[in-house]
């Protein structure tokens, strides 16, 4: 089993979320957070006053997976949230040594 955490935008929720339902994932954890990485964020002019952005608004997204799906959803969540521009965002793979659903105490696969 692994364990997915992407860091994307907020504007892709919708498109990433759509296109994993269609492919039957189930079960995904979102959180609105924010960070910055190499650009450490960008500069906003309001009311002719600049301001440094430096923690940009983004989306934690988790999703328990079995191996065999790993790379499909990597490569969907990668489609989906693709511009071309910084701040794409992340893709972070770890490995999941077990998972336990409490309802019924099923372990490992069967209980994501």
């Amino acid at each position: 089993m692994k364990m997915i955490t992407a860091i994307i935008r907020p504007s892709k929720l919708d498109n990433i979320k759509e296109l994993l339902s269609e492919m039957g994932v189930t079960g995904l954890t979102i959180t609105e957070v924010r960070g910055h990485g190499r650009q450490k964020g960008h500069r906003e002019l309001f009311r002719g006053k600049e301001y440094v952005v430096d923690l940009v608004p983004k989306v934690r997204l988790e999703i328990a997976l079995p191996d065999s799906k790993v790379e499909a959803v990597v490569a969907a969540i990668q489609k989906a949230a693709h511009t071309g521009e910084v701040g794409d965002g992340k893709v972070f793979i770890m490995d999941l040594e077990n998972c336990v659903r409490i309802r019924t105490n099923e372990r490992g696969e069967g209980a994501l």
